[in-house]
């Protein structure tokens, strides 16, 4: 096929082989578009192409000037200058600009002042609404320099941060709540609720809450009922939950009602058992997803009917879909590629809730999928929408069991079952693996060789174990490490350090670190990583449990994988210490039931 000048120079100067940009480019004809812009919005999008290469190139092409600027060596009167410039621009502008990360920085005077140049960065200098600028503001002459995507999203977030209009409304308006009565054994009536609601913009609060997790990349938001009218509303943030709003004499019960009012799924006047719905907003022009979860409990004041609320926040730009992005160590990767990489077999992710199963299994999913094979996936919710897969929806009319017995006489080629739970879903996933069909799924254990006992103990036999199962993934998520604040670990804790497993020599060199804290991080984290064992069936580990009789032996099987290099859990997490990725807290945390 023909291809464009910017499909031409991507490959001149090496930074794409020919069949990608050439599958890109077919791709682009079928949406229709032609654009150096188009062909690098599917590079980004579909083949997963790092953003900056991508426009960096671009911008080259066309001989746009490029210019990096660090937040942190602008000066105050730098940073006092460009707030008042964006002050000359329209609001409705401005969110524009932001959105599509260009960013007016600065004036530049020239000799005849009414032809002064606005400077503009820009991540996609070919970006169209760069021109209106021209149109809405009274610069008429700008110079556009391309920069990375994170020196733009820098300057956003310092000088012109993202406002939550909910929140802003609740403060211009005083938060104007109304007191509860003190009366011991009353219980607020719907009438009552209805005229709280009203009264103290609780609307607001909710809506701005859920815009407020998004912003601070909260994985859910937790609503608790307080006594004597307060509610507590703490986000999960890196695995931690940490109090965002405390507030005061308001009845939970119309937090709740308002919950349940601005969401789909659920009974506003069913307060006696738990229900599950879901809501969706769109927040800075992307679509995000709450799964929410409502369950009735009890407090002091026993005659009052209180309810604890979980809001799971699903963001699709979250979803990892580059397998090697999520960080495995070289070996685990190595056998995780491997094992999926093939037509048939098990793969296994097991840990508790919360250790990143789903968000590998998706990166695995992601690497395998493409149009010439049938992907199924039976989830119980289904979270995360997955492009080229067909996703089955669990409801009262087609329940887990049945899913799965249905997507056996779909013609399968690759299919995620959500979790192994029982004998029947285990003996389904076994005869997919057995008949030629890859199989993906989650167990709940400690490591990975109990992963084995437990299948065997659900009823499985030793050799349909033995030769179905291709590697069993465990994983933990640990808090990383700020690299702003981080400092050598202390000598307190070296006598600790040297017992798991360090000399004395690394402690001495200052490349094992410790958390501090500061403006930028939470604690002295900021992000998680993971920290995995990776149990590959090699033939010798099959044979071991073909022949267990009564019993698996687990420390045979861990004996025979470390012998082939498995790091165990808190070998990793010492792996990543020594990356200077996470401290000693934090391993010794994840990986207790090792000690």
């Amino acid at each position: 096929m023909r291809l464009s000048k910017f499909a031409r120079y991507l490959i001149d100067n090496e930074l794409f082989d020919l069949a990608i940009v050439e599958s890109a480019s077919i791709k682009m004809t079928e949406y229709g578009e032609n654009s150096a812009g188009a062909l690098a919005k599917i590079l980004i999008s579909d083949f997963k192409a790092v953003h900056d290469i991508v426009y960096g190139a671009l911008a080259k092409m066309y001989a746009f000037p490029s210019l990096i600027v660090n937040i942190e060596d602008m000066s105050p009167l730098q940073i006092d200058e460009c707030i008042a410039l964006l002050e000359r621009f329209p609001e409705d502008l401005k969110k524009k600009l932001f959105l599509h990360k260009v960013f007016p920085l600065e004036v530049f005077a020239v000799i005849d002042k009414s032809r002064d140049v606005l400077q503009v960065l820009a991540a996609d200098p070919t970006e169209p609404i760069i021109q209106e600028i021209t149109d809405r503001t009274p610069y008429k002459r700008i110079e556009v320099f391309w920069s990375s995507l994170k020196s733009i999203d820098d300057l956003i977030a310092k000088i012109a941060p993202q406002k939550n209009e909910f929140l802003q409304l609740l403060e211009e308006a005083g938060q104007v709540l109304s007191d509860i009565e003190s009366a011991e054994s009353q219980e607020l009536n719907e009438q009552s609720i209805d005229e709280e609601i009203n009264k103290s913009l609780l609307v607001n609060l909710f809506e701005g809450a859920l815009i407020e997790a998004v912003h601070k990349d909260a994985s859910d938001l937790h609503i608790i009922p307080g006594l004597k009218g307060s509610i507590d509303i703490f986000f999960r943030v890196d695995g931690k939950l940490q109090l965002w709003h405390r507030q005061e004499k308001t009845s939970p019960e119309a937090l709740s009602a308002v919950v349940k009012d601005r969401s789909t799924g659920v009974d506003r006047f069913e307060r006696d058992t738990a229900q599950d719905g879901f809501a969706q907003r769109l927040i800075d022009d992307h679509l995000i997803r709450f799964r929410i979860s409502i369950i009735p409990i009890v407090s002091a004041e026993f005659d009052r009917r209180f309810e604890s609320i979980v809001i799971r926040v699903i963001d699709d730009r979250k979803v990892i879909t580059d397998f090697r992005k999520l960080g495995f160590q070289e070996q685990a990767q190595n056998e995780f590629l491997k094992s999926i990489n093939t037509s048939k077999g098990i793969i296994i992710v097991t840990g508790p809730t919360g250790s990143g199963k789903s968000t590998t299994l998706m990166a695995a999913l992601h690497h395998v999928i493409n149009p010439t094979v049938n992907v199924l996936t039976c989830e119980d919710p289904v979270e995360y929408v997955i492009k080229g897969a067909r996703q089955l929806k669990i409801g009262h009319k087609m329940s887990f069991d049945l899913a799965i017995r249905s997507i056996l006489r779909h013609d399968p080629d690759i299919v995620m079952v959500g979790e192994i739970r029982d004998k029947i879903t285990a003996d389904i996933a076994v005869k997919l693996a057995n008949t030629g069909h890859l199989t993906f799924s989650t167990l709940h254990t400690n490591d990975a060789p109990s992963a084995v006992t437990r299948l065997y103990k659900m009823g499985i036999e030793t050799f349909l174990l033995a030769y179905s199962i291709n590697i069993i993934i465990a994983q933990r998520l640990v808090r990383k490490l700020c690299v702003h604040c981080r400092r050598p670990l202390s000598k307190e804790h070296w006598e600790t350090a040297i017992q798991i497993g360090f000399k004395r020599e690394e402690l001495e060199s200052g490349t094992i670190y410790e958390a501090v804290g500061c403006s930028k991080c939470h604690n002295g984290y900021k992000g998680r990583v993971n920290i995995a064992e990776a149990l590959y069936f090699y033939p010798e580990i099959r044979n071991e449990i073909v022949k267990s009789l009564n019993d698996i032996d687990e420390e045979r099987i861990r004996a025979i994988a470390e012998k082939h290099g498995m790091l165990s859990m808190r070998q990793s997490g010492i792996q990543r210490m020594r990356e200077g990725n996470t401290d000693l807290a934090e391993v010794l945390f994840a990986t207790a039931e090792d000690a």
